[in-house]
Formats: structure tokens, sequence, C-alpha cells
């Protein structure tokens, strides 16, 4: 595969995570290492070193809060939730990826030849 494509490969993913991200959260609060595992479920291969900036980019912006929960095994465990911003945000961000979906494929259908 040439590297033009991974590389336009790698943006395309990396535009959707923030938005993957705010909707496993939307669910419930949820452990860094579970939003991993979801991702990975979803073929959206993501690594701590990516997801640990996300996460802190996301709360600094005020979409996301986080709370500590004890562990059974091991020191207390940082849990992340929507804040209401952020709930409002991904209201928002599923308007905008519906709208793009649709174009997109408009776009980039091919057109039906009429004889």
């Amino acid at each position: 595969m040439s590297s033009n494509l991974e590389n336009t490969q790698a943006q395309m993913r990396k535009g959707v995570l923030e938005f993957c991200i705010l909707s496993i959260l939307s669910n419930q609060e949820v452990y860094p290492s579970d939003i991993i595992s979801r991702m990975k479920e979803s073929k959206l291969i993501v690594v701590e070193g990516t997801l640990y900036p996300l996460l802190t980019r996301l709360k600094n912006a005020g979409l996301l809060q986080y709370r500590w929960i004890e562990s059974k095994s091991g020191p207390p465990r940082k849990y992340y939730s929507l804040t209401p911003l952020g709930e409002k945000f991904l209201e928002e961000l599923h308007l905008t990826w519906k709208e793009l979906v649709e174009a997109v494929n408009h776009t980039t259908q091919k057109p039906e030849h009429h004889e």
C-alpha cells in the first residue's frame, strides 16, 4: 500500500476518534482501557499513548469529566463521563456526521447512465 494512502487513512481515522470516544462515554462512566477495548472491537485501533492526550484535550475543552473510583486490585482508577456541554457537543457531532456521510455518499456515487 502506498504511503499516501496510509497517510490519508490515518487522517480519516484521526478525525473520527473524538466522535467515537464521546459516543462510548455517552452511555456510562468508562475506564480508559475499556475505551481502548471498544475501539479495537470496531477496528479503530487506539493505544494508550493516543488515548490519554485526547482525553486530556476533551477534558480541558469542558466536554469530559472524571472521578476516581477505588479499585479492588491496585490504585484508584479514573472513570470518565460526558459533561452537559459534552452531551450537547456530541448531539451536534451526530448531526454533522450524518450530513457528512450523506454528502460523501452523494459525491462519491458513480452517476447512472441514462440512454
